[in-house]
């Protein structure tokens, strides 16, 4: 006998990471990190398990393939960016299940869901708030903010994801990886 289950909530912590977010261009690098939890209750220091991660950079070419807006490379774009990639995971790969975005930047939090104006990034801005309306058309979907360097394991590990590929390097594999750690 089968009963039907509710679906999963999921939990997407995004962060992003800009070297040198000083005097940007379309040259500086910066990337974002999505962490995808199942099981989270959002309290403490981050319960739940991994679903699955990943990292890109944040893309300022025009004619380059995965662009979506982003003038320059900084920390505002790619937290922005990491908005973009939760919300592109929940279209491809979320199924219908509730979903829960976290992330440290208010900004990109406001912006991605319209409780703010953009006044900048406004191409980019308007990418992810048509994905975030998509999205939102066809699951209940939220965003709350969490304290960035705090210990909080999700976050931390979408932070640690972000700054790796920004830096160029290979992110330390979970299972070794300590909350904190750079």
């Amino acid at each position: 006998m089968s009963s039907l289950a509710e679906p999963a909530t999921y939990t997407l912590y995004v962060d992003g990471s800009c070297i040198g977010n000083q005097n940007v261009s379309a040259t500086t690098p910066a990337s974002w990190g999505l962490v995808v939890v199942v099981g989270d209750s959002g309290l403490g220091k981050g319960s739940g398990d991994l679903h699955h991660e990943e990292a890109g950079a944040v893309i300022t070419a025009p004619d380059a393939s995965g662009f979506i807006g982003a003038e320059v490379g900084s920390n505002n774009t790619a937290e922005l960016s990491g908005f973009a990639a939760a919300l592109r995971w929940l279209l491809v790969e979320g199924g219908n299940a509730s979903a829960m975005i976290r992330a440290d930047s208010t900004y990109a939090g406001n912006l991605a869901s319209g409780l703010w104006k953009a006044k900048a990034n406004r191409e980019l801005v308007a990418h992810v708030q048509d994905l975030w309306a998509e999205v939102a058309a066809i699951r209940p979907l939220s965003w709350s903010h969490v304290k960035a360097h705090r210990g909080h394991r999700w976050n931390e590990r979408a932070d640690h994801l972000a700054l790796r590929h920004a830096s160029g390097e290979q992110p330390v594999p979970l299972t070794f990886w300590k909350p904190g750690q750079r």
